[in-house]
């Protein structure tokens, strides 16, 4: 093949490995923000070797159940859901940090690493001699990623910190909820996964400067920061204006109609993103006057006028069955969509499609995970590991002259 002209990677056949392969990852972290970081790593093609407290009985999620997984004798393992999804493609040993002997444990598995990930509060691993600057005295090429509540620095560092609070705390639960109701948290831990990313991302490129210079580095991830960062446009909004914005259930502080709307027999979601979309949209309901009302063509307009156009519009609506709806919009180009459970989620033919659910055999049975949503055409994600119970690899990893060739 000629170098100066490379074969388009359309073209080629996928690697069977992930990008990240031979990357390896030491993880001393548990719950939630820190594990997401470690599994989307391990999904790439990285080496994870998760170190678990044997005297509690391993990271704090696999208490967090039901639902568990039951075992081939019926007995309830510690593989609960919440576990599952953040620690696959990891391989699990129990070490005590408390001890001299697990302490020398990590030092050895850290001088084999490209990448460390705690969650400890800050100054919590000093007391074992694992802190940062321990650590990477003797390894400068090191990168070691501390995820906390507030951060190493600032005055509520000491604070611990779980997704909840930080949802609070970083302003999303104003935002969130009924307005006449109480603020509320998003369904699922999202500050925490968000959190993960931005981890997964500060690593990425803490590896390049690594992999270009030969200098390892210290990230310090707070998770209320992070969710802080993608207050995204309500942040800056109230920013520029001193403003506080107000919560508006499922509708959009700056697009109307786009929202959860009540049709004769479900909810419908509509998302109007603009004035030509508008047009088609009332001329599905048989309204297209309303698209020359003042007070209705341009979406400034829409919303000085938001409270008219839904007097208008809720009632219109419940004349429709939510599949009328979609269709008609999905005729006309108008985003639309429903409200699905779970059950309807995972029959889906998309779900199907985009191999979004998958099955892994673990140490207790098989087990139903989710997928991760990158798709690369040369270095794909894989599936090598499920998650693993506590301490099960201790045996073949501990012992070894290179731990991370036998992970």
């Amino acid at each position: 093949m000629d170098a100066s002209n490379p074969q388009p990677d359309a073209t080629r056949s996928p690697l069977s490995h992930g990008a990240l392969k031979g990357v390896k990852v030491l993880d001393l972290s548990r719950i939630l923000a820190g594990p997401t970081c470690t599994q989307l790593l391990g999904d790439l093609g990285a080496t994870v070797i998760k170190v678990e407290n044997p005297k509690t009985g391993g990271d704090d999620t696999r208490q967090w159940g039901p639902p568990y997984v039951i075992d081939a004798v019926g007995e309830q393992s510690d593989l609960s859901a919440y576990f599952m999804a953040a620690n696959r493609n990891k391989r699990s040993v129990a070490v005590d940090i408390t001890t001299a002997e697990g302490q020398a444990v990590i030092h050895r598995l850290a001088t084999q690493a490209d990448i460390l990930v705690e969650n400890f509060k800050p100054g919590g691993l000093a007391k074992y001699g694992l802190d940062y600057a321990s650590v990477t005295k003797d390894l400068p090429g090191l990168i070691y990623c501390s995820i906390s509540g507030y951060g190493q620095t600032g005055p509520n560092s000491h604070k611990p910190g779980y997704d909840l609070m930080a949802q609070g705390y970083g302003g999303l639960m104003s935002l969130t909820g009924d307005p006449e109701g109480q603020p509320v948290k998003a369904g699922v831990g999202i500050a925490d996964v968000m959190c993960g990313m931005y981890a997964t991302i500060g690593i990425l490129a803490a590896l390049h400067h690594r992999d270009t210079t030969g200098e390892g580095q210290q990230i310090d991830l707070a998770l209320v920061d992070a969710q802080i960062a993608w207050l995204i446009n309500e942040g800056v909004g109230y920013l520029n204006t001193g403003s506080l914005p107000q919560r508006r259930g499922n509708e959009h502080p700056s697009i109307v109609p786009y929202g959860l709307y009540e049709t004769s027999d479900a909810h419908v979601i509509l998302a109007v993103g603009n004035d030509s979309q508008f047009r088609r949209f009332m001329e599905f309901l048989g309204l297209e006057g309303l698209a020359e009302d003042p007070r209705f063509a341009t979406n400034p307009a829409r919303l000085q006028h938001r409270g008219a156009l839904n007097d208008i519009l809720i009632p219109a609506l419940k004349r429709f069955s939510m599949d009328a709806v979609i269709a008609g919009m999905e005729a006309r180009k108008v985003p639309a969509g429903p409200v699905q459970t779970l059950d309807r989620v995972f029959a889906s033919d998309q779900v199907a499609a985009r191999d979004m659910a998958i099955e892994m055999q673990s140490g207790a049975g098989p087990v139903q995970l989710l997928g991760n949503p990158l798709n690369f055409s040369r270095t794909p994600v894989t599936y090598r590991h499920a998650p693993p119970q506590c301490g099960e690899a201790s045996a073949d990893i501990l012992d070894a002259p290179d731990p991370f060739a036998k992970a």
